[in-house]
């Protein structure tokens, strides 16, 4: 059995990270920042200024660069057992975006977001995962 090839994981959780941030901020500041704002507002005027913050986004992507390292690697362990391929690297896209979903339904249920944005969001998340997973997953090799 062939082991993960970490350099490779490493360059296509880079560039999947990289997916997901231009996702994340077209998704939050074009298509869901006035709904996000709303929401947040309800809960506390201070929640939208300090999410968009310029100090805090490094934090934001770098975490979003992990997040696709962690992507690359989910494919890279379950690729033996589905084969190399767009349709293994979905596989692990659907797998974080049903994990991070059922984290944020609870945020939901709190009542600190809106049917209406939960719904958006949940769309949105799908496609970044989705997409930051095939990019990640056609820059995965194993080791020769």
């Amino acid at each position: 059995m062939a082991s993960i090839n970490t350099g490779k994981v490493i360059v296509g959780g880079l560039a999947a990270g990289v997916v997901m941030n231009v996702i994340d901020f077209v998704s939050n500041m074009y298509i869901l920042g006035d709904r996000m704002k709303a929401d947040m507002d309800k809960l506390n005027p201070v929640l939208w200024t300090n999410m968009n913050d310029m100090s805090k986004m490094p934090a934001f992507i770098a975490v979003d660069l992990v997040l696709g390292i962690m992507l690359v690697w989910l494919y890279a362990a379950i690729r033996p057992r589905f084969g190399a391929g767009a349709g293994t690297a979905m596989k692990a896209g659907f797998f974080f975006w049903l994990f991070g979903t059922a984290i944020f339904f609870y945020l939901y249920e709190a009542g600190m977001y809106s049917t209406g944005t939960f719904a958006y969001s949940g769309c949105l998340s799908l496609v970044n995962m989705l997409a930051s997973a095939w990019v990640g997953g056609m820059l995965y090799k194993e080791a020769a």
